[in-house]
């Protein structure tokens, strides 16, 4: 073996072949143990931070139009959560229809099992289903803030102060309220966001089973699934770390797989579950055409505050792409965000609801995060606080004042 190929052994090598270092020569281990609290708690800290001030900002316009704030956190796609939670698909109210106005059996199955059937386990032990929620999607939402943490640390260019400021842009992206609501967002992020760090870590099972729960989650598994699927092909073609990568393979795709089949069980068709999006929200994939349409009528006749910013949405999530391209984001990392993308702005159905589906392409957001991260403090908190204002306003403005499905 020459020195060469021995070097690069070592560096690929897991970290935890390696034998710790000794405590007292540990950076960490040598601060006072409140740093280390006060470390620990950062992502935490800085996530609830944005996402409290922007349920605030909501409690407010909210009082001011005379809508209770707890009927504001379970707006829209909510309402259905909460029943599915409460009594299963079969148990949804049949006043309950899609945006067609029309119902039947199956309407339900429109939206994928795994939110609310945890939120419907934790509302058995005595918690009310809608507290139920709201306790799952900020226990998530906390969950992807250390993950993304994590992801910031992980990626070329890097480091704590990249994953916290990484953290602080997804909290506040453009409708992130829907992370503090009755809404499947959050948690398909936190399965999201530490499959990929598995990914970057290489440890394939890990990244696998948290693939199959994000695809239990939202159809935008379909994104993560790719994403995976092509790390554990090279890792699998190059002959890497032996049979893992064939099990998480294997892994991956079953939590989506296993509930379009479902679905398609259900219907008697093997696309039952499009067929379902289709029929009751018009939502499915045109190639673009209908956000080509959209720009172009806005352009000529903005109506709404909302309709800009969907506007600004597309154009920045373009330009958040050509950056993740040029400044190489790690393959896995730019292909889940590229499919997201494509995925949303790709497709027809409720325009509104764009700006919130593009909240789990937080990989987008990592260039940003390394540039601001290159910045004075003072610069990256004047920049997250009104970021984190404007997005906050937003969010309240779309939930009450818009009066449109977001």
């Amino acid at each position: 073996m020459s020195a060469t190929e021995a070097t690069e052994q070592a560096v690929e090598r897991p970290a935890a072949d390696q034998p710790p270092p000794p405590e007292e020569s540990s950076p960490i281990a040598a601060r006072p143990r409140w740093a280390r609290v006060v470390g620990a708690l950062l992502p935490a800290v800085v996530y609830l931070g944005i996402q409290q001030f922007a349920v605030l900002a909501l409690s407010w316009v909210a009082g001011h139009k005379g809508t209770p704030l707890r009927d504001a956190l379970k707006s829209w796609d909510g309402w259905w959560f909460i029943a599915i939670a409460e009594s299963g698909y079969g148990g949804v109210p049949t006043s309950m229809v899609d945006s067609f106005g029309r119902r039947d059996a199956t309407t339900p199955l429109a939206f994928f099992p795994g939110y609310p059937k945890v939120v419907g386990l934790l509302s058995t032990i005595g918690v009310d289903v809608l507290t139920a929620g709201l306790i799952i999607s900020t226990a998530s939402g906390i969950a992807c803030a250390y993950a993304l943490t994590r992801m910031g640390e992980l990626v070329r260019g890097g480091s704590r102060r990249v994953g916290l400021i990484l953290v602080a842009l997804f909290a506040s992206t453009p409708m992130a309220i829907s992370l503090s609501m009755v809404y499947s967002e959050a948690m398909f992020c936190a399965f999201a966001a530490w499959a990929l760090v598995m990914v970057l870590q290489r440890d394939w099972i890990s990244a696998g089973v948290l693939c199959a729960g994000a695809g239990l989650v939202r159809t935008t598994g379909a994104a993560l699934v790719a994403a995976i699927g092509l790390a554990i092909i090279i890792a699998i073609v190059t002959r890497k770390d032996s049979w893992r990568p064939w099990v998480g393979g294997l892994l991956a795709p079953l939590g989506l797989l296993g509930y379009l089949g479902y679905v398609g069980f259900e219907t008697g068709k093997l696309n039952g579950w499009f067929e379902l999006q289709a029929r009751g929200w018009d939502s499915q994939f045109d190639g673009g055409v209908a956000t080509a349409k959209f720009v172009v009528e806005r352009l000529l006749d903005g109506r709404a505050i909302l309709d800009f910013v969907e506007l600004l949405v597309l154009a920045a999530s373009l330009v958040l792409v050509f950056l993740v391209v040029k400044q190489r984001l790690e393959l896995p990392l730019a292909v889940y965000g590229l499919l997201v993308f494509l995925m949303t702005f790709a497709s027809n159905g409720t325009m509104a609801s764009k700006i919130r589906l593009m909240v789990p392409a937080f990989t987008l957001l990592v260039p940003v995060a390394i540039g601001l991260a290159k910045r004075k403090t003072s610069t990256v908190l004047v920049a997250l606080t009104a970021l984190a204002a404007v997005s906050s306003w937003f969010g309240a403005y779309a939930l009450i004042l818009w009066g449109y499905a977001i």
